[in-house]
């Protein structure tokens, strides 16, 4: 199971040494950096990271601070979790009371990132399952890379007491009285049809389904991105990406798809996870 994470730091080569602390966890990958409060906000609520790791120095320009955490709940009721870094102890009480999950001092030591990954794994992979405690429906989100629904039975869940990584993700897809269950991860993409969209599966199907691209847009898991107004990809299906010629090849290069500029930042995700020594 992968888990994407955010930088945010105003200073370019402490933001290149956080990153390169991750060499040692593969199944972390970078999902962007912000430089301000601003861009934080904005790059939390596009890519939906499960961790952010946030700079506090006030020696700064930018005034990195934790308005990042009060101004995301204006917006948004599950937020990722924040992990603060800071130079000195001085910051951990206000930490505390914005419900950060980690509080590490730098220079960041690798033995204490590791303990804070594995914590947060532990957190996310085997929460105590009980349905009338939101905190758990926040985590049960987190740990299986989903946004918050709009319609939530769209989507299967898991039996209580099973790791949702254990369960296929399913999603129905419903025509007049057809109900069709497929799993997500045998989808290769999705493509805008007016008001409906196709479904391309892995076995060469297409499926047809009532709703526009960006519902699913908004409501399928972190291993879907949209690179063009009529395109949404599976990126564990991508296997070529020609940056010239705008197109992204799926499925071992059997299918090609077109990817526009607008989306650009999506597609150096999709890099930036599978060979992060590119970018």
């Amino acid at each position: 199971m992968q888990y994407s994470y955010l930088v945010v730091d105003d200073d370019e080569g402490n933001a290149k040494d956080t990153l390169n602390r991750f060499d040692e966890f593969p199944e972390f990958y970078c999902i962007g950096t912000a430089v301000n409060n601003d861009d934080a906000v904005n790059k939390i609520l596009e890519l939906r990271p499960q961790l952010v790791f946030l700079e506090i120095n006030p020696k700064s320009k930018a005034n990195l601070s934790f308005t990042v955490i009060t101004d995301l709940y204006r917006y948004i009721n599950v937020l990722p979790y924040f992990i603060v870094l800071a130079d000195s102890e001085k910051f951990a009480f206000e930490a505390i009371k914005h419900g950060v999950f980690d509080y590490l001092q730098k220079p960041l030591h690798i033995y204490e990132l590791r303990k804070t990954l594995f914590k947060f794994k532990k957190q996310v992979l085997w929460p105590q399952y009980d349905n009338d405690k939101p905190a758990v429906q926040q985590l049960q989100t987190i740990a299986t890379g989903m946004r918050p629904l709009d319609n939530e039975a769209e989507f299967d869940r898991a039996p209580t007491g099973v790791q949702k990584s254990e369960v296929d993700i399913q999603i129905c897809i419903k025509s007049y009285g057809d109900y069709q269950f497929i799993a997500l991860k045998d989808v290769v993409y999705l493509k805008a049809d007016n008001n409906t969209t196709d479904f391309y599966m892995q076995n060469g199907k297409k499926l047809t389904a009532y709703k526009t691209l960006k519902h699913y847009e908004n409501n399928l898991p972190s291993f879907f991105y949209r690179i063009h107004n009529s395109y949404i990809v599976n990126s564990n299906y991508v296997s070529r990406i020609n940056t010239g010629k705008l197109l992204c090849y799926l499925d071992n290069n059997d299918v090609s798809v077109s990817f526009s500029k607008t989306f650009k930042d999506n597609i150096d995700t999709i890099i930036r996870k599978i060979a992060p020594e590119y970018l």
